[in-house]
């Protein structure tokens, strides 16, 4: 086992234990948020034929040549198609065919004017004004070429790429599963949020705040609830999560107190310890195991040290699991809007909010900086990475932040 591991060993010793979940077959409608199982390639040109992005007439732009206001040429109309339906005749020479948005160029045709630019009675049209060949004609596969891949096996089906998915004649899809996250949270003094409190006794935050992560990110949570600080129980109740779940995650009993039962627990269940504590501040004493090919990792009982954790350490995890190409938090510079009076033996992460502003992104404190307070989380979208050994940090002075979970899914 190893311990006081680097936040980016950490990381990359979870990623290489991680392994992408299984495959389905998915409807288009279900697919939203899920990530691509295979690379789409597009079977057809979109659109399908050339096109009038407007309605006009269709001509040949060689009868225009010479037309204008004092001396407009003169064709003769011989057919009217709308979308959906294509010209029965052709164009030739001295004709045109009215044409509506959407509806296919007719053959012969090589340039569309529009319906207000000209001049029409009865089947006799004037026009005015001279074109190019190609002017309002939409060519096929404008927006994809056949054989062109669209989706990308690794990446997120967000609406455009489902927008495209079904402009291609995708139904269905091939997607990773949605993780299944177990989240259980230890401790004597935890009540849920729909019980009474009684002195010594706290609100359970953390499964929730977890668990909204989770589906935020667009895996599943499974809520395993609370267990007493009893190695028998805790134990008991991994081994229900293990057989439901692709992944564990605890809150709380990872220190070295008395109490702290999670890494007594996890050798007790015959789990592989991989490591313990990373040198962060908060979220310290964070561990993960292993156990028949499913990892466990317990993170602090704090809430705001929870859920950083949860977004620096498991995160990556899931994305990997979900088979997402980008797995590791993006990372910004950016100028500190406000102090911080303390220094930083250790590595420390500081809550903030990201300003865009000019010449330069500003980042402010969210507020109270301490493991357990949830509140300065609210606002928080950066997290500020301050190296070991700092001194206080100073407004206007350069750092550097990672960009959280919560507004890249």
């Amino acid at each position: 086992m190893k311990t006081g591991l680097s936040l980016e060993e950490a990381q990359s010793l979870l990623l290489s234990q991680a392994a992408a979940v299984p495959t389905e077959q998915l409807a288009l409608t279900q697919a939203c948020g899920r990530v691509t199982g295979k690379d789409i390639a597009s079977a057809e040109n979109v659109p399908p034929f050339d096109r009038s992005p407007l309605d006009g007439y269709a001509m040949q732009a060689a009868d225009m040549q010479g037309a204008g206001a004092e001396c407009p040429i003169q064709l003769s109309v011989i057919e009217e198609i709308r979308a959906g339906f294509t010209a029965q005749k052709k164009v030739t020479p001295g004709t045109a065919i009215k044409v509506m948005t959407g509806a296919p160029i007719p053959e012969g045709a090589d340039v569309v004017i529009r319906y207000e630019d000209v001049k029409r009675e009865k089947d006799s049209l004037f026009i005015f004004h001279e074109l190019n060949k190609g002017n309002n004609i939409v060519p096929a596969g404008e927006d994809v070429s056949k054989d062109e891949v669209i989706v990308r096996q690794g990446e997120r089906l967000t609406a455009p790429r489902i927008g495209l998915l079904a402009a291609i004649g995708k139904a269905a899809i091939p997607a990773f599963n949605k993780v299944k996250v177990a989240l259980i949270s230890t401790g004597d003094e935890l009540v849920d949020p729909s019980e009474q409190l009684q002195v010594g006794k706290i609100h359970n935050s953390n499964v929730h705040s977890l668990g909204a992560r989770c589906q935020q990110l667009g895996a599943e949570p499974l809520y395993f609830g609370i267990v007493p600080d009893e190695k028998d129980v805790t134990a008991e109740r991994m081994r229900q999560a293990l057989k439901k779940a692709d992944l564990v995650i605890t809150t709380g009993g990872v220190s070295v107190g008395d109490f702290d039962v999670v890494p007594a627990t996890l050798k007790q269940i015959g789990a592989d310890v991989l490591f313990w504590k990373v040198k962060m501040k908060p979220g310290s004493p964070v561990i993960a195991a292993q156990k028949d090919g499913k990892l466990l990792i317990g993170l602090s009982g704090n809430p705001a040290a929870a859920l950083i954790t949860f977004d620096l350490l498991v995160v990556p995890v899931i994305k990997k699991m979900m088979g997402l190409c980008q797995q590791l938090p993006m990372k910004i510079t950016a100028v500190l809007a406000n102090d911080f009076a303390k220094e930083s033996p250790q590595r420390r992460f500081l809550r903030g909010k990201l300003e865009i502003s000019y010449p330069t992104n500003r980042i402010r404190l969210t507020g109270n900086q301490q493991n357990g307070v949830l509140k300065s989380m609210i606002d928080c979208d950066v997290l500020i990475d301050v190296p070991a050994g700092s001194g206080p940090l100073m407004a206007g002075q350069k750092v550097t932040a990672v960009m959280m979970e919560n507004v890249l899914v």
